[in-house]
């Protein structure tokens, strides 16, 4: 007798198989395929016989094995329906091969596995929950894994999630400091025998609990303890990691989602027709049966001498039972088995036009388009939703520098002759800095002012750069071929110290103690005082350092809107001027960085490092005494400036979704990365605006709070006197939804969503999501920050059942595979992440703008050329059909077909094929020289059409003939569209008045929307990396402890990861309680 176990908690012994066997655990082995061997043949019959038309033809095909009724052979019927059977099973099983061929690549990656107290190469599938794994440098993590040590000090490592989160910053991980010294030494390795108890396998990206207990003690485990499948391994040279949770129960796995059956709404359309042709089928057989009845009952007697019947063998009734299954299956041709050939046919054609298309062809990179299944192509005619992933799909996730703001002039703008702000053209010349050894040679700047004020000294451009030399969390180390390489958090920073870089003021290294920049080619070293970190409240970091001279500065960068609160009253004219120039790069779609500093007396600043000791030391509200001397000591600054960065777009982003936008198709951004770096995203693409009548963020940290959220959104966008439902009463939602379509219409104003992962979490429940979808639904843009693939999918199952439209998710990751596959229609992107993404997907192509050809061209043909075709079957059929059932009032009712199936069959053929013939053999006989060799008399003017063609006459006759054909058909057309025009003729004439009528757009100043714009820096994480860095846990040196006073505190802070990892906690509390609805 077998019972089945749910797994409430999960025990894993290290390096002991026989052990962890006992439980059961998934091997890690992955599967994305549909079908096996045994499984295939069963499972895609009963997909294909889901097809009504199918299932119609089957039950025909056994009526005609029945003698008594059927005057059709049954060899009509079966080969037809076995060939497209056969058609479409042989394509579904060629795009699983695919899939397996995908699966086997990954299942069969080597790894090294500690066994038998010696490494071992093992194929990812061979391995098991307990094992210990070894990772090297830019190397694929193969399981969750527990990390145990690593090269680097004190445990650390660095890893990429861009197949989780979408995220290329990297992240830190660090193991326990009882295993980080195991270090590399096998032996160790080997007799470990630590036991983890920790939470069951679940698709929580960001959380994990458990407990290691070994040598006799026990020890707290969290989500940074933890490497998930699917990271790479960064700037570590090794790791070893304990398998925790394999193959289809690592996260990675448990966000990905089944692969679906998808059928499109024609397909959909034409069961819904099959079945109301099959009813008006029956009606017709009904009639001829009983109308077979009358005539047996009335005249057939005066035949049954000549049938030879004897009396009474045949009543009339149960003759016209007979005759009614002969009809149905004489009048099956009203749905022929031909039909869906045929349109298989035109789906094949449709998709090769896809992969023909030279203008969606990305010549860059070789990479064309492709159309991964032949079954959805008219589907993209009718999308509604669009769900795109960020990173990568809309941005190259590369940062460039390129404005600044100092000391009120504007450094990167290009000027002609006239000192007239003009574009960058491929004529203009950067500056050079090939002169510079140590400089980045991508790195590219057009305004030469800014070397000139460089090199005549200008002391606020040098106090500037080094801000952004010194002001930052960058690592730094030397390649083997002397190059400097920085290690980086967040892509914003590289940008800003790389262009520091490149202008005279290189950072070279740092110690907890020390920053070491070169400042045009002088070597200086500066004493870290103080880090003061960076959070989501704060939105700002600041160091405090002492140069050579002695002197004490403050150097601080954030948010424009928090640091201009810190500014000394002297700063009132130059903060107008900064502010201009901030709003101007923001209209540009930049990222923008305020930057400021102070100096500070040495007596002042040794009083307030002296109350900052003993805040550290506190035991009672540490972290508020800490944050109000961080805001003492960060006032009264003196403003330096603003840098400007881009987050480069792909090429035509802003084109095609203004071009979607119009056609009335919404897009919505689900994305893992930060809130703010996606809504400048939003802005730079032109789906968020500083017109828009308001901007709701949606924060709350539990399911009242967002239900609150909601609810005061929606009355701030429709008014106070509209009643709301508050999402319990489910019989009503249909209803509902069918009013806010209504509604929807009547939204004047534009609006957009801002909602975050722990809120949608609480917002995709049964008795929320109802709330959200109105509200989102009425919003002309939604962006979701911080979500999982999961919740990805989620959203779109949201659309997909509650507002019944046809959805489109495109991605670039292995993040994106759950929502594409959730989608209707999924479209990958050939990218920077993997091809997990096109390998899920039904399209595929290198850029995002190929998504605006792909729906308004190939998808709005295929809809009408799919329509036009159907429309033109259906006819022919029934004026086909129709034939036998008026036959069948000449033949008494007796189940003879007018025209024979082979016979008909045979002048469709002749017909088709025949005239084709006979067209190209005249026009080649015509035109050939041996015609005129055989018969020299019948065909003297051989070459005439030639010679013809150069009289004025002919053209003349040809021009007149076409204009003359050619005149009624405009002039029909033309009154046609006047007198009834159709409903995109309204909207074109009503675009076309609208152009007209709006006034000349005159650029008035603005105010600026607070926080449109903010430099993605300040967001890169929850929780800074100052303490990280300040107390040398993550830096090979091992220098003596300090013995000046104002450093001692950096060595007195041993409790470093608890501290960071209670304030990670604290800080996502008190930003999920901002609720403030505006931005």
């Amino acid at each position: 007798m077998f019972c089945f176990m749910v797994e409430v908690e999960r025990i894993v012994k290290a390096n002991d198989r026989e052990y962890n066997e006992k439980f059961q655990y998934a091997d890690n082995r992955i599967h994305t395929s549909k079908y096996n061997i045994l499984t295939f043949l069963p499972i895609n019959l009963f997909e294909q016989f889901q097809r009504v038309a199918n299932a119609y033809f089957l039950c025909l095909l056994i009526l005609q094995l029945i003698p008594e009724i059927s005057s059709l052979t049954w060899f009509t019927t079966i080969v037809p329906l076995v060939l497209v059977i056969t058609m479409t099973a042989v394509k579904d099983a060629t795009d699983d091969y695919f899939r397996h061929k995908s699966d086997n690549q990954v299942n069969n990656r080597q790894s090294e596995v500690l066994i038998n107290c010696k490494l071992q190469n093992e194929k990812w599938m061979n391995v098991k929950v307990g094992d210990i794994i070894k990772l090297e440098n830019n190397q694929f993590v193969a399981a969750d894994l527990l990390l145990l040590s690593s090269s680097e000090p004190h445990g650390l490592c660095y890893v990429e999630t861009a197949e989780l989160d979408g995220e290329t910053n990297l992240k830190v991980r660090h193991a326990l400091s009882v295993t980080s010294e195991l270090g590399a030494d096998i032996s160790r390795l080997a007799r470990f025998d630590g036991i983890v108890v920790c939470e069951v396998p679940n698709n929580k990206l960001d959380k994990f609990m458990g407990i290691l207990s070994w040598k006799d003690s026990k020890h707290s485990l969290n989500n940074e303890k933890i490497i998930l499948r699917g990271c790479i391994l960064r700037n570590t040279s090794w790791c070893f990691g304990m398998v925790i949770f394999a193959g289809p129960d690592t996260k990675l796995m448990q966000n990905s989602g089944k692969t679906k059956f998808k059928r499109t709404s024609i397909d959909r359309l034409m069961n819904t027709l099959v079945l109301w042709i099959f009813g008006f089928l029956i009606c017709l057989g009904i009639i001829l049966a009983i109308g077979n009845s009358i005539w047996e009952s009335q005249t057939g007697d005066q035949f049954r001498t000549f049938l030879f019947w004897n009396e009474g063998e045949k009543s009339s009734v149960f003759s016209g039972f007979l005759t009614f299954w002969s009809y149905i299956i004489i009048l099956n041709t009203v749905v022929p088995i031909s039909l869906y050939v045929s349109v298989e046919v035109i789906r094949l054609g449709h998709s090769y036009f896809i992969n023909w298309d030279r203008k969606m062809y990305y010549s860059r990179k070789a990479i064309p388009a492709e159309a991964r299944t032949t079954t959805l192509n008219e589907e993209l005619g009718q999308i509604e939703y669009i769900f795109s992933d960020k990173t990568g799909t809309l941005t190259q996730n590369i940062m460039t520098f390129k404005r600044c703001s100092i000391n009120g002039r504007i450094y990167g703008e290009v000027h002609d002759d006239l000192d007239q702000k003009t574009e960058i053209t491929q004529e203009k010349k950067p500056v050079d800095f090939s002169v510079k050894s140590q400089a980045d040679r991508e790195f590219q700047f057009f305004d030469h002012n800014l070397m000139e004020s460089i090199k005549m000294g200008d002391p606020k451009v040098h106090e500037f750069l080094r801000l952004l030399a010194l002001c930052h969390t960058v690592m730094s180390e030397e390649n083997s071929a002397g190059e400097l390489i920085y290690q980086v958090q967040s892509p914003d920073e590289g940008a800003l110290v790389t262009a520091a870089r490149n202008f005279g003021f290189i950072f070279k290294s740092r110690t907890p103690e020390t920053i070491t920049i070169e400042e045009l080619g002088t070597l200086v070293t500066y004493q870290l005082l103080a880090f003061l970190d960076f959070n989501n409240t704060r939105k700002r970091m600041s160091i405090i350092v002492q140069n050579p001279e002695g002197q004490i500065k403050l150097y601080s960068k954030g948010a424009d809107t928090i640091l201009f609160e810190k500014l000394h009253p002297s700063n009132e004219v130059l903060l107008s001027l900064t502010s201009d120039h901030l709003s101007e790069f923001a209209g540009e779609g930049l990222r923008t960085l305020a930057i400021a500093y102070r100096d500070l007396d040495d007596k002042y600043f040794k009083e307030w490092h002296k109350m900052l000791e003993d805040a550290n030391a506190a035991t009672e509200e540490r972290d508020e005494r800490i944050a109000g001397l961080y805001e003492e000591i960060e006032r009264d600054l003196m403003l330096l400036g603003a840098t400007a960065v881009e987050d480069k777009l792909q090429e035509g982003v802003i084109e095609t979704i203004t071009n979607l936008s119009l056609a009335n198709i919404k897009i919505w951004v689900l994305t893992g990365d930060k809130q703010e770096t996606a809504i400048n995203i939003g802005y730079a693409c032109n789906m968020l605006t500083d017109d828009m009548n308001d901007v709701f963020v949606i924060a709350g940290n539990n399911a009242v709070e967002v239900r609150e959220e909601l609810r005061k959104a929606k009355q701030n966008l429709f008014g106070q006197n509209r009643n709301f439902s508050n999402g319990h009463v489910v019989c009503e939602k249909k209803q509902q939804l069918e009013l806010d379509s209504i509604v929807e219409e009547t939204i004047t104003g534009d609006y957009a969503l801002i909602i975050n992962g722990h809120s949608l979490a609480h917002a995709l429940e049964s008795d929320v999501k109802n709330d959200l979808l109105e509200l989102a639904c009425m919003c002309k843009t939604v962006v979701c920050c911080r979500v999982t693939p999961l919740q990805k999918a989620q959203v779109v199952e949201l659309v997909k059942k509650y507002r019944n439209a046809v959805t489109l998710a495109i991605g670039d990751g292995a993040n994106d595979v759950s929502m594409i596959k959730s989608a209707h229609i999924g479209v990958g992107i050939s990218g920077q992440e993997g091809l997990q993404a096109v390998l899920a997907s039904d399209y595929s192509f290198a850029q995002f703008r190929y998504l605006q050809r792909l729906l308004l061209v190939h998808g709005r043909w295929s809809y009408f050329r799919m329509c036009k075709f159907l429309c033109y079957f259906f006819y022919k059929n029934f004026a086909f059909t129709l034939v036998h059932f008026w036959f069948g009032f000449f033949c008494g009712f007796s189940a003879q077909i007018a025209l024979d199936t082979s016979y008909w069959t045979f002048i469709n053929h002749v017909f088709i094929w025949g005239s084709i013939a006979i067209y190209f053999s005249i026009l080649f006989i015509m035109h050939s020289n041996g015609i005129f060799g055989i018969f020299p008399n019948q065909f003297p003017f051989v070459g005439n059409a030639r010679h013809s063609l150069t009289e004025k006459c002919i053209w003349l006759v040809i021009l007149l003939t076409t204009v003359a054909s050619v005149m009624p058909v405009v002039a029909f057309r033309f009154l046609k569209v006047d007198l009834y025009p159709t409903l995109s003729d309204q909207i074109r004439r009503w675009q076309k008045a609208q152009k007209k009528a709006r006034p000349p757009s005159s650029r008035r100043p603005r105010t600026r929307r607070s926080s449109s714009r903010r430099s993605g820096y300040a967001f890169a994480h929850q929780e800074g990396y100052g303490e990280l860095i300040t107390s040398g846990k993550n830096m090979r040196a091992k220098n003596p402890p300090p013995t000046s006073e104002l450093e001692k505190t950096h060595y007195n802070s041993t409790s470093w990861i608890e501290n960071l990892c209670k304030k990670t906690t604290d800080t996502v509390s008190s930003f999920s309680q901002e609720k403030t609805v505006k931005l």
